[in-house]
């Protein structure tokens, strides 16, 4: 991460593209300025970001892709290293959920469709619902509970529920990211777990945000749930612009430590939309505070810039940088997190120090303006920076989210289905080790049930009699482990007693030796008198 003054050297010394420059698209490049002495580049290059409107997100460049597109025109905003591969972690849930809504428009399967739950997705990592074997959850709660608790099980049931596998689901979604022209896109899982084969770009999710977009706008909705309910369980969404920054109405966020904090980001102000991506954040506040800034920097910008996003050139890197030594070391990622917070904070305590006043009531349709709304609300003095400005350590804060009506989630049937639960294809073999690995499928799916040609997840006549043996097992190991206890007791009590005897047979020789010795010595006491 290099600090503004070392971007603005950056781009005043080397001729590179909008997709991976650090000046905004719809500026002159100042690398093409003819410039005599570092001091007149410095001067350029600084005067570029600023006519470019680069004030707003003066914040330091980071090793992660960013990329602003507006939605109806699909013209780049923003770009940097846009074409860089990268792990999508759970943004890949975008991708299960647009092959999801085209399956149901080319009615293969329904909202309303019940999915089973396998014993493959009960197995997942976290995050997940942990539902078991067996149960059954509509399509249209399982979409809900991905985009906002991004649960990795659930994700698994609606891939085996629309193509009977993870290995058949995964196979349309590369059919349609290649369809839709995402060309650093490869997914071999729906859930977006950490795997070297595993990749995506900004460009190709900013390319699947605007379609999901634009193909479904009935089901936009979708993505800017800020909360749902399963029984008592409420779960919040995990993308921190929603309730806080105005107009955000998506999407989706993701993590995994080689990854980092990535999010899609989406926002409506006067009718125009906006799409953020940022990739490789080192926490979930600077996440949110790049992506605020970006946001701004494209409602700011004209729906023109420098071209379509189809059209960003090809980065020159190869694989995708693991991230893991940065984001999932402490010292290193509050390194880095430091770094940013300090850069931006300058920025936030003059901010905070204004005059606040009603966001309706003004025109300044900005981040800036709508947090001076809410503190307004929450804070009774004006005169001077706000409480929840800044955290202890000086750095700023996010302001406290709105609350939200949490939508009710459940399993089961919808009320009125009669018709059959998806679920995965049964196999006659279960895939062996060399074709797990060669999907990227580290969670083996074989099992009794799949070997007897039965649906996954549902327990068999030899899945019982296995826990039958294995109960039978546990109450003999115990009956061993109680009788190896009763039999140590009884060694130790005879040992006991044996010691004992041993020493009173030792205490009677020796009371014997003593009074022995002690008669002696009265004889020859007496011997001696007379």
């Amino acid at each position: 991460m290099a600090f503004p003054v070392l971007a603005f050297f950056k781009v005043a010394g080397s001729r590179r593209s909008s997709s991976d420059g650090f000046y905004a698209p719809g500026a002159d490049n100042p690398a093409r300025a003819s410039l005599k002495g570092p001091v007149a580049a410095l001067k350029s290059a600084a005067a570029a970001l600023v006519a470019a409107g680069l004030a707003i997100c003066s914040t330091p460049a980071t090793a992660g892709p960013t990329l602003v597109v507006d939605l109806s025109s699909g013209q780049v905003l923003h770009a940097e290293q846009a074409t860089r591969p990268w792990y999508p972690a759970s943004l890949t849930k975008l991708m299960t959920a647009y092959v999801a809504l085209d399956a149901v428009r080319r009615g293969k399967i329904t909202l309303q469709t019940p999915m089973r739950v396998s014993y493959r997705a009960y197995r997942m990592a976290p995050s997940k619902m942990a539902f078991r074997p067996g149960v059954e959850v509509t399509l249209e709660n399982a979409l809900k509970i991905i985009m906002v608790k991004s649960a990795n099980d659930v994700s698994v049931t609606i891939a085996e529920g629309i193509s009977g596998s993870v290995e058949g689901f995964a196979a349309e979604m590369n059919a349609t990211a290649k369809a839709l022209g995402m060309r650093e896109s490869h997914f071999v899982n729906p859930n977006g777990l950490h795997h070297a084969a595993h990749v995506s770009s900004a460009r190709d999710m900013a390319i699947l945000a605007r379609a999901l977009f634009l193909h479904f706008p009935n089901h936009h909705e979708l993505y800017g749930i800020g909360a749902i309910r399963y029984g008592r369980r409420v779960m919040r969404n995990h993308n921190g612009l929603i309730g806080r920054y105005p107009g955000a109405n998506g999407m989706k966020t993701g993590y995994v430590c080689a990854s980092g904090y990535n999010v899609v980001a989406s926002a409506t102000r006067y009718g125009r939309t906006i799409i953020a991506v940022v990739l490789g954040s080192p926490s979930g506040v600077v996440r949110t505070f790049q992506a605020m800034a970006l946001l701004d920097k494209g409602f700011a910008s004209s729906s023109y810039g420098a071209g379509q996003v189809q059209s960003l050139p090809r980065s020159g890197y190869g694989t995708p940088p693991n991230m893991r030594p940065e984001i999932c070391n402490r010292g290193r990622r509050r390194q880095l997190i430091r770094q940013y917070m300090s850069s931006i904070a300058p920025t936030a305590a003059a901010s905070s120090s204004s005059t606040y006043h009603s966001y309706a009531d003004t025109d300044n349709n900005s981040a800036a303006a709508f947090f001076a709304a809410d503190r307004n609300k929450s804070f009774t003095s004006t005169s001077g920076p706000a409480s929840g400005d800044v955290s202890p350590s000086g750095w700023p804060r996010l302001p406290p989210r709105a609350s939200f009506v949490p939508i009710r989630v459940y399993t089961g049937r919808a009320p009125g289905w009669t018709g059959k639960a998806a679920g995965p294809t049964p196999v006659d073999t279960a895939p062996n080790s060399d074709d797990a690995s060669k999907t990227g499928n580290t969670t083996t799916a074989a099992n009794s049930d799949e070997k007897a040609g039965k649906p996954l997840g549902l327990p068999g006549a030899r899945h019982k009699a296995k826990r039958a043996k294995a109960k039978k097992s546990n109450k003999a190991a115990l009956r061993k482990k109680r009788a190896r206890k009763s039999r140590s007791a009884r060694r130790t009590r005879a040992r006991g007693r044996r010691n004992a005897r041993i020493s009173r047979k030792a205490s009677a020789s020796r009371k014997a030796r003593l009074s022995k010795k002690r008669g002696q010595n009265r004889r020859r006491a007496a011997k001696r008198r007379r």
